[in-house]
């Protein structure tokens, strides 16, 4: 079962603070960020990750109960984080074709910008998670995947004619990519990127 997202005109998730900021809890969360991300979850060790964010590691069980509820805070963070933004960006562009670019962008910024470490624990430590972890995330995740699938849809006569759950997928797997490649400081901008997946994406004028 996934959760329908809000009315576009219900601001309340886009507007709030990520919980990965400069509170002692946020800073937790960053460091496991960063660590998770180039070391790994299971090679990181309670202490490392205390040592980081300048801690004893007793005092990370303040905050949180184990590391691997800590991995979990990270993901729900960064998806709940993002899926703000996206929503945020979404209430501004009315035409369906602007409206997937807005996600688009999104989800460019989302990988290859701030929240980069974060967004590579989704797929590089999922298995890291436990059962019932994963179904709590899964809820989040479904409900950020909807507004994809929704303006996909709303857009279909411009686009190419693929199911919208394809279509996804592969916009996924493009924007997934970028982590091995893309260089922001390069040639090639975040918003260039964005209007060659929409290239990609739409449908051919007959010639």
């Amino acid at each position: 079962m996934t959760l329908s997202p809000p009315p576009l005109t219900d601001l309340r998730v886009s507007t709030r603070v990520s919980a990965m900021d400069e509170s002692p809890r946020g800073r937790i969360l960053q460091a496991a960020a960063r660590l998770f991300g180039s070391r790994g979850f299971g090679r990181t060790t309670v202490r490392e990750l205390a040592a980081e964010v300048g801690i004893q590691s007793g005092s990370l069980f303040h905050h949180f109960k184990s590391k691997d509820e800590i991995l979990e805070a990270v993901m729900v963070e960064v998806i709940e984080l993002n899926t703000g933004r996206m929503l945020a960006a979404l209430a501004h562009a009315c035409d369906p074709l602007e409206r997937l670019r807005v996600l688009l962008r999104c989800e460019i910024n989302s990988i290859t910008g701030d929240t980069r470490r974060a967004m590579s624990l989704l797929v590089n430590e999922w298995n890291s998670l436990d059962a019932a972890a994963q179904a709590r995330v899964l809820v989040l995740r479904d409900r950020y995947e909807k507004l994809f699938l929704d303006a996909i849809a709303d857009a279909a006569n411009s686009l190419v004619e693929v199911e919208p759950f394809i279509l996804r997928r592969l916009i996924y797997g493009v924007h997934a990519g970028l982590r091995t490649w893309f260089n922001p400081d390069g040639a090639l901008s975040r918003d260039d990127l964005v209007e060659l997946v929409m290239q990609l994406v739409s449908r051919k004028a007959p010639s």
